[in-house]
């Protein structure tokens, strides 16, 4: 099979096309042949150096779409997609045209979806949804602020605290992408500067946001927590810029703020099933869309994708198989 390794850490010249054998499925596992697998910031960090537990030479890539060509008979033909954070790291990705996974990975793709589409959706909306649903347990009639609602977790995230009902005001240096869900969700933008906290403030009435998910972390880490009303809850998925962060102990307390960590690459591509499934429904119940795709590279490009998405590239970066 065709597939993208890199055998040492670097920018995304390391990555070569190359051929592999093709994975024989181990006993209660299944063998997907890809279609489509999205490029995330977290691949080019991957291919960087960036995680300690990454073993080369690897096959990258944590999100795919595809059909199961080996494993058990009630799955042969299924169209399947899913997304972990080993594959790609302590086992081979999905830039290949085909994977290996166990049995308890697969997950049905919507029907609503192309591969393209669904190939896009995993790394992003897994951990929006574990923050805003595992942990937050963001109901109807909150407020969520969601800072960075213009990259693609806040941009899934914004799209499941709507379906369960809340008001979603976002928050970011630029508006949503034009064309994007995020741009037609939201129901107030604010934008990301010295602002920010008092014009949230104004639209809530003094009281502050029910929950806010803070995609950016680091620098604006202390302007999460200010936005936040009392007993209310801030998630936090990154630290850009600034490792370390000071804040006032005494008004966090007094607030009675909840803090959560949400990392969706603690979950492997099993253990990330359940949430696909239930993103899944989501999508097929018309909750959902698919987030604008930028940028289509096939297989053996699949190096200008990893450049793409390292530039900052507005909208998802998806490699499709031939």
């Amino acid at each position: 099979m065709k597939a993208i390794q890199f055998q040492s850490f670097g920018k995304p010249d390391v990555l070569e096309c190359v051929d592999l054998p093709t994975p024989a499925p181990a006993a209660g596992h299944a063998l997907v042949q890809v279609k489509a697998a999205s490029v995330n910031p977290s691949d080019v960090k991957n291919v960087s150096g960036h995680f300690g537990h990454t073993v080369v030479p690897r096959v990258p890539g944590r999100d795919f779409s595809g059909v199961v060509v080996a494993g058990p008979n009630e799955w042969i033909g299924a169209e399947v997609w899913g997304t972990g954070g080993d594959i790609g790291f302590t086992r081979n990705g999905s830039h290949a045209e085909f994977i290996e996974i166990p049995v308890a990975a697969l997950a049905r793709k919507p029907a609503t979806l192309s591969h393209a589409e669904a190939a896009s959706i995993g790394v992003n909306f897994v951990v929006a949804w574990l923050g805003t649903v595992d942990y937050a347990r963001v109901a109807k009639g909150e407020t969520i602020v969601v800072i960075g609602a213009s990259g693609g977790v806040g941009g899934a995230a914004v799209q499941i605290a709507r379906a369960r009902g809340a008001r979603v005001i976002g928050v970011s240096r630029y508006a949503p992408l034009a064309g994007s869900p995020a741009a037609r969700l939201i129901d107030a933008f604010v934008p990301l500067d010295e602002h920010t906290v008092a014009r949230v403030r104004e639209l809530t009435d003094g009281a502050g946001a029910d929950v806010v998910y803070d995609t950016v972390g680091g620098v604006v880490f202390e302007t999460a927590l200010a936005l936040v009303r009392r007993r209310g809850r801030v998630v936090e998925i990154s630290a850009t810029g600034k490792r370390r962060v000071d804040f006032d102990l005494i008004d966090f307390y007094h607030n009675e703020t909840q803090l959560f960590g949400a990392d969706s690459a603690k979950l492997g591509v099993a253990d990330s099933a359940p949430t696909m499934r239930a993103i899944g429904e989501g999508f097929d119940a018309g909750h959902f869309e698919a987030p604008v795709i930028a940028g289509r590279f096939p297989l053996e490009r699949a190096r200008e994708a990893y450049e793409a998405v390292a530039g900052g590239t507005p909208g998802r970066v998806v490699i499709e198989m031939a």
